[in-house]
């Protein structure tokens, strides 16, 4: 990519001790995530006369690079990145292999007199926390995965001076080393004001499908993972249609990252008969159109900390039944959604059929959910959160 279309934008060398405080944030990889779209929300609210984002992504004419586009960017200063495989687990080997670019790195921040390093996910952090702290920067460990992480245990106690996590399930657990005395909660972002016109949206799926319009249509929104339970909602399904005189069909949409999900999830619809009523709808966007369109949002996934469609359902108004684990008993505890019995798929279909039975209690259940959206989850609540959080440190 020449220099008349790549997306980065150089940064000038910060001179004026007066200046705005410089905030980087680096990403390791070029997938996009939720973790990406929450930190463009976070920059594009920041006030620019208290604070300069500089994004540093591994690619300069990556995805991260372009979805950054028009904020200020320079690439990875390494020039060969330690590169890690997405849904692979970052173990103590791979760790040791990034110690190779932390002169680099630390000489990069120095450079652009970075005051606070802002880490999204744990291969970012393994790339640049120790070179952020010999760099005598501030950093904040935004923790977005499972508790049990590697770095979380053994690294951010050392390393962090904040650690932010997504849900009360993902704070580090308290021990003799450990960073729970230093880590909070802090959610992610969602636009709570999108309005979708569900009845529209809803008919437009009728139409693909080519099903009645009394069928009820439930929804699974995320990659077709082992800890989303992707085989679980096609047993779910089958259970379902023994429990209610309704017309109903399953919508996947998502993919597999590996072959083998993708022949296993065959696999378990044809085993259940259930071809007819389970469908693969693979990845769609806008995210919130497809979700109104459905009649309910199914999350079976297990030690999930925080997923974001289940959020994204409560603010347009879609009916949540997951099970009680992980992130999904933080969000929807409170009425705000049907919670079952983790890896039951008997459990599951019973509390969709429950709500199918009662549209009116459904609609009520609904209603509170999105209010509790609007209050916890905007995404000037997380802004404010996490510049409180910057302040905290800047004054030592």
């Amino acid at each position: 990519m020449n220099a008349l279309t790549s997306p980065i934008r150089a940064a000038p060398p910060a001179t004026e001790a007066s200046e705005p405080v410089r905030i980087c944030f680096p990403f390791s990889g070029d997938a996009v995530g939720g973790s990406h779209v929450s930190v463009l929300g976070l920059v594009g609210q920041l006030d620019p006369a208290h604070y300069r984002a500089l994004i540093v992504p591994e690619l300069a004419d990556g995805n991260i690079a372009r979805l950054f586009a028009g904020h200020e960017m320079l690439p990875d200063p390494v020039a060969r990145p330690r590169r890690f495989v997405p849904g692979h687990a970052l173990g103590l080997a791979k760790f040791v292999g990034t110690l190779a670019g932390v002169p680099e790195r630390m000489r990069f921040l120095r450079r652009h007199r970075i005051a606070i390093v802002h880490l999204n996910d744990g291969r970012t952090s393994a790339n640049w926390a120790l070179a952020a702290r010999l760099a005598s920067a501030r950093i904040v460990w935004h923790h977005r995965g499972d508790p049990g992480a590697l770095g979380l245990r053994i690294a951010a106690p050392l390393l962090a001076d904040r650690v932010l996590t997504v849900s009360s399930f993902a704070l580090p657990r308290k021990g003799l080393w450990s960073a729970a005395r230093k880590a909070q909660v802090v959610h992610s972002p969602f636009d709570t004001d999108i309005a979708v016109d569900r009845d529209a949206a809803r008919a437009t799926l009728v139409r693909e499908l080519g099903v009645s319009p009394d069928t009820v249509i439930l929804g699974y929104f995320g990659a077709f993972v082992p800890r989303k339970r992707p085989l679980l909602f096609a047993d779910m399904m089958a259970r379902l249609r023994t429990l209610t005189g309704r017309p109903v069909i399953g919508l996947m949409f998502g993919e597999a990252r590996v072959p083998e999900m993708a022949a296993a999830l065959d696999r378990r619809i044809a085993e259940n008969n259930a071809a007819d009523i389970v469908r693969l709808m693979g990845y769609r966007t806008p995210g919130a159109f497809w979700i109104a369109a459905c009649d309910q949002l199914v999350v079976p996934s297990i030690g999930e900390p925080f997923g974001r469609t289940l959020i994204e359902a409560m603010v347009v108004g879609t009916p949540v039944i997951a099970t009680a684990s992980g992130g999904n008993i933080e969000a929807l505890d409170g009425g705000y959604g049907v919670l079952v019995a983790a890896d039951d798929a008997d459990a599951l279909a019973q509390g969709c059929a429950d709500l199918i039975a009662d549209p009116a209690s459904a609609a009520r259940l609904a209603a509170r959910a999105r209010g509790a959206a609007r209050a916890r989850f905007s995404a000037r609540r997380h802004h404010d959160q996490v510049t409180a959080v910057y302040a905290e440190l800047l004054r030592g």
